[in-house]
């Protein structure tokens, strides 16, 4: 690999005011160019960024041919020896901070805060699998048979990631392939290349060739990699429509798959809550990083007892997600012209139908930049556009509700199988609430956030598959049942 001196990551400033950062495709463990490029713009002022190589079909073919080839002898590599190549990419991650920090941030349009978080739990995912695997299991014994349950790799994993967390999710991603004996090749979304491929680049220096590769492109190259018979593995977060598009593609060669689908996640609030501590925490879990959160709050139902005092508060607690904070730690625009358009377009439909706004609206607050303010919805009904999809944007419904199996019906869309959270200091109620819930994860008294300790999984529309935790290892592996006479 080049030096950070001749590969630009030394930080010294272009005329254009940008880290004078290079940005390569990652193949069998050195950097590659491309006679073709494309530029992302920064979401906070819609100026052009580095640019970043587009991967051909022959750089394709080339990662998947030396991606089977180091997984000969990965696959046979042991715990030991992979968690310490794990742990050694944390200390990459965390060595190199200031460069990713500050190539997501202008990717993503976070704030530098934001985004050095974000890097941190990074590292925090390698840091987590140093001392977490897969053991043998015994399934079965009796008198005359043993039957144990063992773990192999699968092969080359194809990891296709999403632009609102480019290292937080990816690295999820990674670190279960590496941690499991997989060979990795990671495609970054086209709004967000630039800080997968420079964490593919550093990561070189501890990994063998092969094992860890970036490629970056668009949805054709994700279209190929669903198709390729070289790649034995699939990893998707994103929309509902591009996974069932990638589950058939995958029938043809039955590639194992795991999907990390759409959340039209509802969170309940009931009657007896705190509001002093609960809508701050509502807030966040709707607003953070604005809305912009598989698994954030996008429906809220609060008890009808409390709902006016809640949403009194809750118009208070959104100003403190404001336009025009540059180093706010919860709050940016959203993070690429497509998703805003798409959000203007909930708007659109709200002010269209007559529903009430009672906080934002606005399309435009700034003169640069992809933003939209904290926007509380009143009572919109259960078939608006507002309610039924996704909005993935600082955009948020808030209904009421006074009978539980009323209010766990509505929450149980089809869409919202990913997350949902409920809020009472009754533990029986919340647990009897939760239960009905069909949703892979829900979060009690606290905002949805996924734990690198928990397994993690969508149910109907939101995934397939799952991903976090000792369990999420099981699904990058294959299970061999050793029965073993006596």
């Amino acid at each position: 690999m080049p030096s950070l001196e001749t590969n630009g990551t030394n930080g010294t400033k272009n005329t254009n005011g940008l880290p004078d950062f290079q940005f390569f495709n990652v193949i069998d463990g050195k950097p590659r160019t491309s006679k073709d490029n494309h530029q992302v713009i920064d979401p906070r002022t819609e100026e052009p960024l580095w640019d970043a190589p587009i991967a051909s079909t022959k750089d394709l073919d080339d990662a998947v041919e030396a991606a089977n080839r180091a997984f000969k002898t990965w696959r046979n590599s042991t715990t030991a020896e992979r968690q310490k190549a794990v742990y050694d990419v944390a200390n990459i991650i965390r060595d190199n901070a200031d460069i990713l920090t500050d190539a997501q941030m202008r990717e993503t349009g976070k704030s530098r805060p934001m985004s050095r978080f974000d890097v941190e739990r990074a590292a925090w995912h390698f840091e987590y699998y140093r001392t977490v695997a897969l053991e043998d299991e015994l399934q079965y014994e009796d008198d005359t048979i043993r039957i144990l349950a063992t773990h192999h790799p699968i092969g080359v994993l194809a990891a296709i990631s999403p632009w609102n967390f480019p290292l937080i999710l990816s690295t999820v991603k990674v670190v279960s392939a590496l941690a499991t004996g997989n060979c990795v090749i990671i495609k970054p979304s086209p709004f967000t290349p630039y800080s997968l491929l420079k964490f593919c680049e550093l990561a070189q220096s501890v990994l063998p060739p092969g094992v860890f590769q970036a490629l970056n492109g668009g949805a054709d190259l994700g279209e190929k990699m669903t198709l390729h018979p070289g790649i034995q593995h699939i990893s998707f977060t994103g929309t509902i429509a591009v996974g069932q598009r990638i589950l058939r593609n995958c029938a043809g060669t039955l590639k194992k798959v795991i999907l990390e689908l759409a959340g039209n996640n509802a969170c309940i609030v009931c009657d007896d809550v705190d509001l002093d501590k609960v809508v701050p925490q509502v807030a966040t879990g709707a607003l953070f990083h604005a809305g912009q959160v598989c698994v954030a709050s996008k429906r809220l139902y609060i008890h009808e007892k409390i709902y006016d005092k809640f949403l009194e508060r809750l118009v208070e607690e959104s100003k403190k997600f404001a336009v025009d904070d540059d180093e706010s730690l919860a709050f940016g625009p959203l993070s690429n012209k497509a998703n805003y358009e798409r959000a203007v377009g909930f708007i659109e439909d709200c002010k269209k139908n007559g529903y009430k706004i009672v906080t934002g609206g606005e399309v435009k607050p700034r003169e640069k930049g992809f933003w939209i303010p904290p926007t509380i919805v009143v009572r919109p009904p259960e078939d608006s556009l507002i309610v039924r999809e996704e909005q993935f944007a600082p955009i948020v419904p808030v209904m009421s509700w006074s009978e539980e199996d009323d209010v766990i019906a509505r929450a149980n869309l089809d869409n919202a199988g990913l997350g949902a959270s409920v809020y009472t200091p009754d533990l029986d109620r919340a647990r009897k609430i939760a239960s009905q819930l069909e949703s892979g994860t829900v979060w009690i008294n606290q905002f949805e956030r996924p734990h690198h300790a928990g397994y993690f999984a969508g149910w109907k529309l939101s995934g397939f598959g799952g991903e976090l935790g000792k369990q999420g290892l099981l699904h990058y592996c294959h299970t061999q049942s050793l029965q073993i006479a006596k």
